[in-house]
């Protein structure tokens, strides 16, 4: 499971879809903020161009309020077309919105093209200077004089949630208030069970149909099987249609974990409607998935058969996608590169399952593997008490103004 930690683990933001339905055209400007690459150290003193997307349709001049998202691990465009509730107050309010891209993703490239072409220049991507940059955002946007009274609130989803609450601790003076929606800002070192997040993902499958996490479990099993021959490897490439065919036992580690990864980004993505924030689905997916697992006591074949049926729902709810890659990342436009390299400093998050309370296959959280894994990618080690050292863990009785909101689905709940 670690290449699930390194890269899935992407797919954190996945809950920060903040409620209800964008505009269907939503209409802001493009702006670009001259940011110091490195706020905390004067050696480095480049800039570069943080875009940032600025609606103020509704905004009431003077003194209206700022909605201000902190942008998490993807293209800025995203998340302002996907977080409906923003929009739906904006009127209500007379707020400006402004949707902030995070550092080392979108456009907002430190050092272009050569931004991940080597880990000494990835050395500035951290929550730390991405506070930072919306701190210094801030300011420059309330040095108009129709701002300057302009109350801030911070909003934010999944690691873009912890960002929102991390920005009212770290600079009350700046933002009056976070919401902080999906916010897993206690899943780090032990302060919650490892496993809890896959017991809410199973949770969510056997709510949306009997036989379903019970048919899902067993699949593990009946996959090691199928993976002990050349035949069975060869059978399960074209029963999933596989755009490359699966070549050996090897092969059966990448292929479960993509499997798993499905699982969690339908538990993050089981809203009430039709969206397309990762893949075009329907209202309620997990039922339209687990109407395909009813029977986990089928034969290993008939099992695996309507397992690929049911994934189908994810990746080819169309009907236009010709064959599966198991290559490409489930999070569609979402950055796997800039969060695993995050993953492999500061955002250190336990994951672990045991296949009886989860529906998951058994995996320990072996923290020396997964600094392993980290140093081989990126030559650098994982730090994992840094976060809590810096933001204070359950530590915040101190903050104030802070709401963490998630849905009743949600398996960033267990974490905040």
């Amino acid at each position: 499971m670690a290449s699930l930690w390194l890269a899935g683990w992407g797919v954190l933001l996945l809950s920060c879809i903040l409620g209800f339905v964008v505009p269907s055209a939503p209409t802001y400007q493009t702006y670009y903020f001259d940011q110091k690459i490195d706020h905390f150290g004067f050696y480095e003193d480049s800039t570069f161009k943080q875009r940032y997307l600025v609606s103020d349709t509704h905004w009431r001049k003077p003194g209206g309020p700022i909605l201000f998202y902190t942008g998490n691990e993807g293209d800025i465009a995203l998340f302002s077309n996907n977080t409906g509730f923003m929009w739906d107050i904006a009127e209500e309010f007379g707020a400006m919105l402004v949707f902030a891209e995070h550092r080392y993703y979108g456009e907002s490239l430190p050092f272009g093209n050569l931004s991940y072409s080597d880990p000494k220049y990835l050395n500035y991507l951290t929550s730390e200077q991405a506070l930072a940059d919306f701190a210094l955002l801030i300011r420059f946007l309330k040095e108009r004089s129709e701002a300057r009274d302009s109350a801030v609130i911070a909003i934010g989803g999944s690691y873009g949630g912890m960002l929102a609450a991390w920005m009212r601790m770290k600079y009350p003076h700046v933002v009056v208030g976070a919401l902080a929606a999906s916010a897993p800002i206690w899943q780090f070192e032990e302060l919650v069970p490892c496993n809890l997040y896959y017991q809410i993902v199973t949770n969510d499958f056997k709510k949306s149909g009997p036989g379903c996490a019970e048919s899902i479990n067993k699949t593990w099993s009946a996959l090691n099987r199928m993976f002990k021959s050349d035949e069975g490897i060869r059978w399960l490439s074209g029963t999933f249609r596989l755009c490359a065919p699966l070549k050996s036992q090897d092969d059966a580690a990448g292929f479960k974990n993509w499997l798993s990864e499905t699982w969690v980004n339908l538990a993050m993505v089981d809203y009430p409607y039709p969206a397309d924030f990762l893949m075009p689905l329907p209202a309620w997916p997990i039922k339209e998935v687990c109407k395909y697992l009813r029977n986990p006591n089928l034969d290993d074949k008939q099992l695996l058969q309507n397992l690929f049926q049911a994934i189908n729902v994810y990746y080819n709810y169309t009907g236009n996608t010709q064959c599966l890659n198991t290559s490409q990342t489930a999070v569609g436009s979402l950055d796997d590169l800039g969060w695993s390299y995050q993953a492999c400093t500061e955002m250190v998050m336990p994951f672990c399952s045991d296949g009886i309370t989860d529906m998951f296959e058994p995996q320990t959280w072996n923290f020396e593997a997964f600094s392993d894994d980290c140093y081989k990618q990126w030559g650098i080690r994982p730090r994992p008490k840094w976060i809590t050292s810096v933001y204070g863990g359950k530590n915040i009785n101190a903050a104030s103004n802070i709401i963490f909101s998630n849905g009743g689905l949600d398996p960033w709940s267990v974490w905040r």
